[in-house]
Protein backbone atom coordinates (compact mmCIF):
# COMPACT_ATOMS: atom_id res chain seq x y z
CA UNK A 1 0.00 0.00 0.00
CA UNK A 2 1.40 3.41 -1.12
CA UNK A 3 1.12 5.78 2.17
CA UNK A 4 0.39 9.38 1.89
CA UNK A 5 4.10 10.24 2.03
CA UNK A 6 5.00 8.23 -0.65
CA UNK A 7 2.46 9.34 -3.30
CA UNK A 8 3.71 12.73 -2.01
CA UNK A 9 6.95 12.56 -3.01
CA UNK A 10 5.58 10.73 -6.33
CA UNK A 11 3.71 14.43 -7.28
CA UNK A 12 5.52 15.97 -10.04
CA UNK A 13 6.81 19.29 -9.49
CA UNK A 14 4.56 21.91 -11.73
CA UNK A 15 6.56 24.58 -13.77
CA UNK A 16 4.82 27.69 -12.18
CA UNK A 17 6.63 26.43 -9.10
CA UNK A 18 9.88 26.31 -10.86
CA UNK A 19 9.39 30.05 -12.55
CA UNK A 20 8.19 31.25 -8.67
CA UNK A 21 10.76 29.58 -6.47
CA UNK A 22 8.28 27.26 -4.71
CA UNK A 23 9.71 25.09 -2.72
CA UNK A 24 7.20 22.03 -1.06
CA UNK A 25 8.86 21.13 2.18
CA UNK A 26 6.13 19.07 4.11
CA UNK A 27 3.06 17.36 2.45
CA UNK A 28 0.60 14.88 4.13
CA UNK A 29 -3.03 14.71 4.32
CA UNK A 30 -3.31 16.74 7.36
CA UNK A 31 -0.67 19.50 6.65
CA UNK A 32 1.39 21.04 3.55
CA UNK A 33 3.74 23.03 3.78
CA UNK A 34 5.90 25.28 0.85
CA UNK A 35 8.03 28.55 0.45
CA UNK A 36 8.08 31.55 -2.09
CA UNK A 37 10.99 34.02 -2.54
CA UNK A 38 10.00 37.55 -2.66
CA UNK A 39 12.67 38.43 -5.36
CA UNK A 40 11.70 37.64 -8.68
CA UNK A 41 7.97 37.67 -7.59
CA UNK A 42 7.69 41.36 -6.68
CA UNK A 43 4.87 43.79 -8.22
CA UNK A 44 6.21 47.19 -9.71
CA UNK A 45 6.39 48.59 -5.80
CA UNK A 46 8.86 46.16 -4.60
CA UNK A 47 6.13 43.86 -2.28
CA UNK A 48 5.59 40.34 -3.16
CA UNK A 49 2.85 40.24 -5.84
CA UNK A 50 -0.18 39.55 -4.23
CA UNK A 51 -0.85 36.84 -7.28
CA UNK A 52 2.08 34.91 -6.06
CA UNK A 53 0.81 34.64 -2.68
CA UNK A 54 -2.49 33.07 -4.30
CA UNK A 55 -0.23 30.40 -6.59
CA UNK A 56 1.20 29.67 -3.55
CA UNK A 57 -2.42 28.79 -1.53
CA UNK A 58 -3.85 27.00 -4.55
CA UNK A 59 -0.39 24.93 -4.65
CA UNK A 60 -0.35 23.84 -1.42
CA UNK A 61 -4.30 23.27 -1.15
CA UNK A 62 -4.03 21.51 -4.66
CA UNK A 63 -1.02 19.14 -3.01
CA UNK A 64 -2.99 18.50 -0.11
CA UNK A 65 -6.16 17.33 -1.71
CA UNK A 66 -4.53 14.86 -4.28
CA UNK A 67 -2.65 13.25 -1.14
CA UNK A 68 -6.43 12.88 0.42
CA UNK A 69 -8.00 11.84 -2.82
CA UNK A 70 -5.57 9.15 -3.43
CA UNK A 71 -3.78 8.20 -7.42
CA UNK A 72 -7.65 7.18 -8.55
CA UNK A 73 -8.90 10.36 -8.79
CA UNK A 74 -8.19 13.62 -10.39
CA UNK A 75 -8.39 16.63 -8.36
CA UNK A 76 -9.39 20.73 -9.71
CA UNK A 77 -9.34 23.32 -7.70
CA UNK A 78 -12.78 24.97 -8.29
CA UNK A 79 -12.47 28.29 -5.75
CA UNK A 80 -9.64 30.63 -4.33
CA UNK A 81 -9.72 33.41 -2.67
CA UNK A 82 -6.89 35.27 -0.35
CA UNK A 83 -6.64 38.18 1.73
CA UNK A 84 -3.44 40.72 1.89
CA UNK A 85 -2.77 41.28 5.32
CA UNK A 86 0.81 43.11 5.20
CA UNK A 87 3.23 43.76 2.39
CA UNK A 88 6.49 40.97 2.10
CA UNK A 89 9.05 42.93 0.98
CA UNK A 90 12.24 40.60 1.31
CA UNK A 91 12.95 36.95 2.17
CA UNK A 92 10.83 34.57 1.89
CA UNK A 93 6.62 33.21 2.64
CA UNK A 94 5.82 30.40 3.83
CA UNK A 95 2.78 28.80 3.54
CA UNK A 96 1.21 26.25 5.87
CA UNK A 97 -2.50 24.91 4.30
CA UNK A 98 -4.52 22.38 6.53
CA UNK A 99 -8.04 21.20 6.00
CA UNK A 100 -10.63 22.40 6.75
CA UNK A 101 -12.76 19.76 4.71
CA UNK A 102 -12.19 16.50 3.47
CA UNK A 103 -14.98 14.56 1.75
CA UNK A 104 -15.46 12.91 -0.99
CA UNK A 105 -16.09 15.25 -3.71
CA UNK A 106 -14.44 18.58 -2.27
CA UNK A 107 -11.24 19.89 -0.15
CA UNK A 108 -11.21 22.30 1.41
CA UNK A 109 -8.25 24.13 2.76
CA UNK A 110 -7.01 27.27 4.69
CA UNK A 111 -3.70 28.40 3.96
CA UNK A 112 -1.33 31.61 6.27
CA UNK A 113 1.06 32.51 4.65
CA UNK A 114 4.08 34.15 7.19
CA UNK A 115 7.72 36.32 6.58
CA UNK A 116 10.30 35.55 8.15
CA UNK A 117 9.65 37.37 10.93
CA UNK A 118 6.54 35.64 11.55
CA UNK A 119 3.78 38.07 10.29
CA UNK A 120 0.60 36.93 8.43
CA UNK A 121 1.21 38.32 4.84
CA UNK A 122 -1.80 36.38 3.90
CA UNK A 123 -4.57 34.23 4.63
CA UNK A 124 -6.54 31.84 1.79
CA UNK A 125 -8.60 29.49 1.55
CA UNK A 126 -8.64 26.84 -1.66
CA UNK A 127 -11.17 24.43 -2.47
CA UNK A 128 -10.78 21.43 -4.88
CA UNK A 129 -12.80 19.07 -6.68
CA UNK A 130 -12.26 15.64 -6.31
CA UNK A 131 -13.38 13.63 -9.56
CA UNK A 132 -12.65 9.59 -10.12
CA UNK A 133 -10.59 9.17 -13.32
CA UNK A 134 -12.05 7.88 -16.15
CA UNK A 135 -10.97 4.45 -15.47
CA UNK A 136 -13.28 3.96 -12.74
Amino acid sequence: MVTAKDFAAELPVAPIHQRLGIQVLEATEERVVGTLPVTGNEQPFGALHGGASVVLAESLGSIGSVIHAGSAAQVVGIEVSASHHRAATAGMVTGVATPVHLGRTLATWAVTMTDDEGRTTCTARITCMIRPTASQ
